[in-house]
């Protein structure tokens, strides 16, 4: 099941936050409220992702708004799955996941950042983090 991670809605959220924010502190932009009551059905389902199948249509094109502020791909042009690595040193992705990224769903992208960020094991997040927020700031 493709799904989307509270974390990613919450992320959402504040963006839209920043962007379109309350006029008087009450009401809420359309994007914010669109995310907000997915946000409110996962937290009282105790939920800590949704499907993106069913996801509220406006609800999804905010998300995918919010989704192209962020960096497309954790590489970091060290690539050690091309040397045979079951997992890259670079990025800590899979060679799955390297050589069929492009054609992944946002929410399939999103969910191997929050594997690789929990992890904090690969270069991008030890020896390389500079090297990485350059690449993040570079159009």
């Amino acid at each position: 099941m493709t799904a989307i991670h509270i974390t990613d809605i919450e992320a959402a959220i504040n963006y839209w936050r920043g962007r379109a924010p309350s006029p008087d502190g009450v009401l809420l932009a359309p994007e914010v409220r669109a995310l907000a009551e997915v946000y409110a059905l996962m937290i009282h389902g105790r939920e800590d992702e949704v499907a993106v199948a069913g996801f509220p249509p406006y609800a999804m094109a905010a998300w995918l708004v919010w989704y192209d502020t962020m960096p497309d791909t954790p590489c970091i042009a060290i690539c050690s799955t091309s040397q045979g690595d079951e997992k890259c040193k670079g990025c800590g992705r899979s060679f799955d996941e390297v050589q069929l990224w492009t054609a992944m769903e946002p929410a399939d992208k999103r969910a191997v950042w929050r594997r690789i960020t929990a992890e904090g094991d690969s270069w991008r997040f030890t020896r390389y983090a500079e090297r990485a927020a350059e690449l993040k700031h570079t159009p």
